[in-house]
């Protein structure tokens, strides 16, 4: 319901204070929950944005929850005061260490993704312990470019195929690469 990932992407995840009998497509989880980690959207009961992110972070990997808090940011949903609290509150709660290392490691909102290559390319860092970017990063004066390290002035293009095949796109991206060159960029495809 908070719109933070592909509702395709498995069950839905429902916490109840008592039991209940199985149901497809549900995975039921016993608790109560406090009434703070807890709100309504569309009149339907769902844990609060921090909790669903705690919850979160005790099945995702690491990347996914990144992207689930970079989400959040997006859609102004995002409240990292309340996210500091509950991990205090719940210091040993699955995926409190997945959550507070990904909020250590992150800037708001700078790896949200557009594309699968994207998301591969932040993977590919990762697993070489290169620095991250800033993703989808606007640079004045020239626009948007996919991936950007502003202390070392370099750009890197990520070209899907669909998107930049045509010709227009070939011209404005070469355009776009002599203005970025121009300024001191190094731009890599």
């Amino acid at each position: 319901l908070w719109q933070l990932r592909d509702p395709r992407n498995g069950p839905v995840d429902v916490t109840i204070p008592g039991q209940r009998r199985p149901a497809k497509g549900i995975r039921f989880h016993r608790g109560r929950l406090p009434a703070d980690e807890v709100g309504r959207i569309d009149g339907i009961p769902v844990t609060s944005m921090p909790r669903t992110l705690l919850d979160l972070a005790a099945v995702l990997d690491a990347r996914a929850l990144e992207r689930a808090l970079n989400e959040a940011d997006y859609l102004r949903l995002a409240d990292h005061r309340s996210l500091g609290d509950l991990l205090t509150r719940h210091p040993r709660r699955a995926g409190a260490p997945k959550l507070r290392n990904a909020l250590a490691r992150r800037a708001a909102g700078t790896t949200r993704t557009r594309s699968e290559l994207e998301e591969l390319f932040l993977r590919l860092l990762d697993a070489h312990g290169l620095a991250r970017p800033r993703v989808n990063a606007q640079i004045a004066g020239i626009g948007e470019v996919d991936c950007a390290w502003t202390d070392q002035r370099l750009v890197v293009e990520l070209d899907g195929h669909r998107a930049h095949a045509t010709t227009g796109a070939f011209e404005r991206d070469r355009e776009r690469d002599r203005l970025l060159q121009a300024r001191g960029w190094r731009v890599v495809r």
